[in-house]
């Protein structure tokens, strides 16, 4: 197969030109370092790439996925998902603090992700508003790209299942970028950063899945792109544990427990409606 019609290398080719201005940020401009709090370079620069590959493939943004009549009620179904299985998270930080004697309560305010711990508050206005839109934008691109894109583009050719698998390694792979900072700035050893990056990657993968199956099943990103948002921007930078003795100190458990327990609801979900779509076919 050649270049031309080889669309798993042409989506590498696209994947590696985004890791780099991804990189590039991260490393170098480091935009969450400054006011703004985020690296959102890359994101705009996704979406901008996207709007150029949509042009080029002659499609629109509904035929990934953006169908404007299921906004809503996608939306609020994604906001439902993450609801529910982050008030397991929450749950399971609150019993173990409590437990150890260190009892936390939640406090709103804004801070970005951190591997290692290091918390900046802020809580003005502006930097919710910006929090928020920010985190729009992230999700706009990594759900546009990851899931609308790349699925529907490579399902054309090698059909779903290959499609989803390697949409979530790429995603995967993207989130790599954080911990390989985190391990030049000498904030991680190599140890922590070989067992924080395998982790960090294989969680991003499963999350990948669980969104591309939620875009599968329903044909509309919106379900996952809410899932995505809101857990970004209200489990991860608005809404905090805070102790005594520090601010999220069991995030890392809460976020396992959020996402893990949703992946696996919506894995059994699909096979569910699959086993019951093939027993209406054997009836008929």
């Amino acid at each position: 197969m050649t270049l031309k019609d080889n669309r798993i290398i042409k989506s590498v080719i696209i994947f590696i030109i985004c890791l780099i201005v991804h990189a590039a940020e991260v490393f170098f401009i480091r935009t969450d370092e400054t006011v703004f709090a985020e690296c959102f370079i890359n994101k705009v620069f996704g979406i901008i790439l996207l709007f150029v590959l949509l042009k080029i493939w002659k499609r629109k943004w509904r035929d990934i996925g953006f169908k404007a009549s299921r906004l809503l009620p996608d939306c609020l179904k994604g906001l439902v998902i993450c609801a529910v299985f982050y008030t397991l998270g929450f749950a399971a930080e609150f019993i173990t603090l409590y437990a150890q004697g260190n009892p936390g309560h939640m406090e709103f305010f804004v801070t970005g992700f951190s591997l290692t711990g290091d918390v900046t508050k802020q809580t003005g206005i502006g930097f919710v508003l910006m929090c928020i839109g920010f985190n729009v934008i992230n999700v706009w691109m990594e759900e546009g790209l990851f899931r609308g894109f790349y699925i529907t583009y490579l399902q054309e050719k090698i059909g779903m299942k290959g499609a989803l698998f390697i949409a979530a390694l790429l995603f995967g792979l993207w989130h790599l970028v954080t911990p390989l900072r985190s391990l030049a700035d000498g904030q991680m050893s190599l140890p922590e950063f070989a067992v924080m990056s395998i982790g960090y990657v294989v969680l991003s993968a499963l999350m990948g899945i669980k969104w591309g199956l939620l875009f599968e099943h329903s044909g509309s990103v919106w379900i996952g792109l809410a899932d995505h948002f809101f857990n970004n921007c209200v489990i991860t930078n608005l809404l905090h544990v805070v102790t005594e003795t520090g601010v999220d100190e069991y995030q890392i458990m809460r976020v396992l427990i959020g996402e893990l327990t949703s992946f696996v609801a919506v894995v059994v979900y699909v096979k569910i409606k699959a086993c019951t779509k093939r027993d209406l076919q054997q009836v008929t």
